[in-house]
């Protein structure tokens, strides 16, 4: 496959962007607020150095020095913090040079959830947590496939989602939006063959735009239309939801919005 040419940031050229948009902040509570998280925070400072830690929205943050995150997350594992629910990375290498990984744990003992962060600078290295967490595994791969960012002594480092062959990292920032044009025919050459283009057309490489308007490739809750089905702007008719088809299964009742009922509280 032929290698994509360098771009920076090339997802900030999508057509469709809302440049008057500000993204919300969200807000960060002081970790004293939480005797059980300011406990778990002082026992991580006996050990490793803590760079920063607040409370959003009920879950507990900390960021360590990336050396630091093996040993880290070994600590919080012997406390309770038994299931590492995600793992990945976020592209700042444009505006800080790097990444932001972070590491999402959960302690169903204490019923709390906790997010260890780090920045990994261009080119450096993290170590593989695999081996505390088996969730680990799929994870660091689909990291290295989307990101390029693969972890010392990882078992089995092979991409996860993208085929062998495959040149570059999707979820980067400069990675093309329109791609090239052996990527745009690449599921439909392998899957069914060259001779099947005509019949399924080209992937769509940009899907940031949607229209409400096209019922070939979209549905409207509660508005639905026939495929293909011309919509004139502003005409559309409610019609009624339910959940079950037509002929469905005789001895079902069929469900409506009317008959539901919402839970206040858990019981």
């Amino acid at each position: 496959m032929r290698e994509y040419k360098p771009k920076k940031n090339a997802q900030k050229q999508v057509n469709y962007k809302d440049r008057f948009y500000v993204s919300p902040k969200i807000p960060r509570e002081s970790i004293e607020s939480d005797n059980i998280y300011l406990a778990d925070v002082e026992i991580l400072r006996m050990q490793i150095k803590v760079m920063e830690s607040y409370i959003e929205r009920g879950t507990l943050v900390v960021w360590v020095e990336k050396d630091s995150i093996f040993k880290a997350l070994e600590i919080l594992k012997g406390i309770g913090y038994d299931v590492l629910s995600e793992l990945s990375a976020m592209d700042y290498l444009e505006s800080k040079g790097g990444f932001e990984i972070f590491y999402q744990l959960l302690s169903i003992q204490k019923v709390k959830r906790l997010r260890v962060k780090t920045f990994l600078k261009k080119n450096e290295r993290i170590e593989s947590v695999s081996r505390l967490f088996s969730s680990a595994n799929w994870s660091e791969r689909e990291m290295y496939d989307m990101f390029g960012i693969l972890p010392l002594n990882h078992p089995y480092p092979k991409r996860i989602i993208m085929p062998d062959d495959w040149v570059g990292h999707p979820l980067l920032k400069s990675y093309p939006l329109q791609g090239d044009e052996a990527a745009q025919w690449y599921e439909v050459d392998t899957i069914f063959g060259k001779e099947y283009r005509e019949v399924i057309g080209a992937e769509q490489r940009e899907p940031a735009r949607v229209d409400r308007y096209d019922s070939k490739r979209f549905s409207h809750l509660g508005y639905e239309v026939g495929y293909g089905q011309k919509i004139e702007k502003g005409a559309e008719k409610p019609q009624p939801i339910t959940y079950q088809e037509e002929d469905g299964v005789l001895f079902v009742k069929k469900l409506t919005p009317e008959s539901t009922k919402e839970l206040k509280e858990r019981k």
